[in-house]
């Protein structure tokens, strides 16, 4: 029946958010923008799957989040959602795509739920905000809220600084996460934010925090997928940590190849189709009669 195949879809809901947090056990959770990566990163347990706005840098070559669209993100979710089956997806909101009008934004993260998303994230916790997280629980669309440093925010925010710097920012930062559960988000992203600062915060909230260079008593953790494989290199952030380095890899891959094409070592004789020997006598014919016509 339908029920039967919802809950087979995801090992991962909501609620597995809030148990953890209950029982102090870590969340973990990385992006994905591709359905072979989701498929890994599934494969390897981890509790959740961002499909981040920072796809824009990371694959699509932007200088900020800000130029990613609901088409790109449609695409991206549609990608990962086709490669993870039990890690639960999460799709962030673009740029400019929850701000015009309330019913818009409904109707913005509807579309990524139908792309494949479980749960949309979006930044900020204004008044108008807030509605937009009620309105979309009510339509059934669960919501995660993104507060300390909100790229979409960059250039009100004057660049990549933390925040929270202070006990009176971090009691603010506080009080938008306290308002932003209340309107229904089952978790929130603190990003930027000082240890002692996410540590407050998350101690005080009913609802799950998700860290991303906030320390380590958050009540979970997320990385660019890109960051921890090393493939974007064009900076590396403080925070985050390379478990491998792709880069190099791809790029010793790619001058092996360039080698062996040149010098004529690829393909070899394990990579070659061959005509049967009457296709060839056949061919050998069409040769000498093309040869003689010349």
């Amino acid at each position: 029946d339908i029920m039967s195949v919802e809950t087979k879809l995801k090992d991962v809901t909501v609620n597995t958010f809030f148990k953890k947090k209950e029982n102090n056990e870590k969340i973990t959770m990385l992006t994905a923008y591709d359905c072979s990566t989701a498929k890994y990163f599934d494969n390897a347990g981890v509790d959740a799957i961002l499909v981040g706005d920072s796809v824009g840098m990371v694959v699509l070559g932007y200088e900020s989040t800000q130029h990613v669209t609901m088409t790109d993100m449609k695409v991206f979710t549609a990608a990962v959602a086709r490669g993870a089956k039990r890690s639960m997806i999460i799709a962030d909101m673009p740029f400019m795509s929850y701000h015009t009008s309330v019913e818009e934004a409904v109707k913005n993260a509807g579309e990524l739920v139908r792309a494949g998303a479980y749960a949309v994230k979006l930044e900020g916790a204004t008044d108008y905000i807030l509605t937009v997280v009620k309105r979309c629980v009510e339509s059934g669309i669960p919501v995660m809220g993104h507060l300390g440093f909100t790229p979409q925010y960059l250039n009100v925010l004057g660049g990549y600084k933390v925040q929270g710097k202070s006990a009176e920012n971090t009691r603010f930062i506080l009080n938008q996460a306290r308002k932003l559960q209340e309107a229904g988000a089952f978790s929130v992203v603190l990003e930027m934010v000082p240890e002692e600062s996410a540590a407050l915060i998350s101690k005080n909230l009913k609802i799950a925090t998700i860290g991303i260079g906030a320390g380590r008593y958050t009540n979970g953790q997320v990385l660019v997928a890109d960051d921890i494989l090393g493939k974007f290199s064009d900076f590396k952030p403080k925070f985050a940590r390379r478990y491998a380095d792709l880069k190099s890899v791809i790029e010793n891959a790619a001058m092996g190849y360039i080698s062996d094409v040149t010098t004529g070592e690829f393909p070899d004789e394990s990579e070659i189709f061959h005509l049967s020997k009457e296709e060839q006598d056949a061919l050998k014919e069409i040769e000498d009669n093309e040869y003689n016509r010349c």
